[in-house]
């Protein structure tokens, strides 16, 4: 299945197919020079079985986890692409999960003002939501994703297969994004994954996943509006993130349980059950002062409160402005003990 992404910078193709990572010719220009950026986690086959299909690649490895998402790591892949005199006719390709895709799209966003950026997929986290869309960050100062552009990827590739060889906890840490994206917006998608096996059905999650994300992305690109609703759970997710420390908590997980902050008691009972289903958290206990403190930071955030999403009713949302004295009743009702 191939869907078509329009925003105001061009359009570009998602391919969901099984078996495209073998077949990558078919959706990227492969004579391009590319530098093909993976992490430690990520089966090293992946990279290997792109790179292949590349006339000429170099394949740079970085450490596994959120904590490579900083200047450092930033300033390697540009060292590495400055050195080897890759020029504006040349790509970066990003083979792994939300980590990888973020900074590698960073990295082509800035390097000589821009070069091609493609990205394939191989985490269900990314492959439902980060890889689409075109944020793409780097950290700063135990903040997420404070430095970073809206860059387009040229295409996206999505090959399920690869999801075989994702740990229990990876795979869930992923379908919290589609849990996510149901609760706000499908409430078909959210029966599948409340009353089947998600795992067997993961095609069909993908799919609807990725249907609600380019329907907001092309009705609002730079998050001015409509787009904020992706950032359900989110709020209280980068807060919980950086008040337990980068990586302690995977993305999703922490998102997970963000998402019961913004709930009405009965979405909050309903997402309990399918969060305890697959094995994904919804308790965490530390002072409300320093979740706070970390939502202060929110990129959504003034001086006087936060913009957030809330779910009344499985499917539907709306917009809420809480200040931080509501903000605190909140957090403690949710999950605070």
């Amino acid at each position: 299945m191939i869907l078509t992404v329009k925003t105001s910078t061009g359009a570009y193709d998602i391919t969901l197919r099984r078996g495209a990572l073998s077949n990558v010719g078919e959706c990227i220009n492969t004579e391009k020079r590319a530098l093909i950026v993976t992490d430690s986690g990520v089966p090293a086959q992946y990279a290997e079985t792109v790179g292949a299909q590349f006339e000429n690649c170099i394949i740079k490895t970085i450490p596994q986890g959120e904590k490579s998402k900083n200047f450092d790591t930033y300033r390697e892949l540009l060292e590495v692409l400055s050195e080897n005199e890759f020029s504006r006719s040349d790509c970066v390709v990003a083979v792994g999960g939300g980590v990888v895709g973020d900074l590698s799209g960073f990295t082509a966003s800035t390097y000589m003002r821009g070069i091609d950026f493609y990205n394939i997929p191989t985490t269900l986290l990314s492959q439902v939501d980060s890889s689409i869309g075109g944020k793409t960050a780097i950290d700063f100062g135990g903040y997420k994703n404070t430095v970073g552009a809206f860059y387009q990827p040229k295409a996206v590739i999505i090959d399920p297969d690869v999801l075989k060889t994702l740990s229990d906890r990876q795979f869930n840490n992923g379908l919290a994004e589609s849990i996510k994206m149901a609760a706000t917006s499908d409430a078909v998608l959210f029966d599948i994954i409340e009353n089947e096996d998600a795992f067997e059905k993961i095609d069909t999650v993908i799919e609807r996943s990725l249907k609600i994300k380019r329907a907001v992305v092309q009705e609002d690109e730079k998050e001015l509006g409509l787009r904020r609703v992706l950032n359900f759970g989110h709020t209280a997710a980068h807060a919980i993130e950086t008040a337990t420390g980068l990586g302690d908590y995977l993305h999703g997980e922490c998102v997970a349980i963000g998402m019961l902050a913004f709930s009405s008691p009965s979405v909050r009972e309903r997402l309990k059950k399918v969060l305890c289903k697959y094995n994904l958290p919804f308790d965490l206990k530390f002072e409300s002062d320093e979740l706070l403190a970390a939502l202060r930071h929110d990129k959504k955030a003034d001086s006087k409160g936060v913009n957030t999403v809330f779910v009344n009713e499985i499917g539907s949302f709306e917009f809420r402005f809480l200040d931080f004295s509501e903000l605190d009743i909140i957090v403690k009702e949710a999950f605070i003990k």
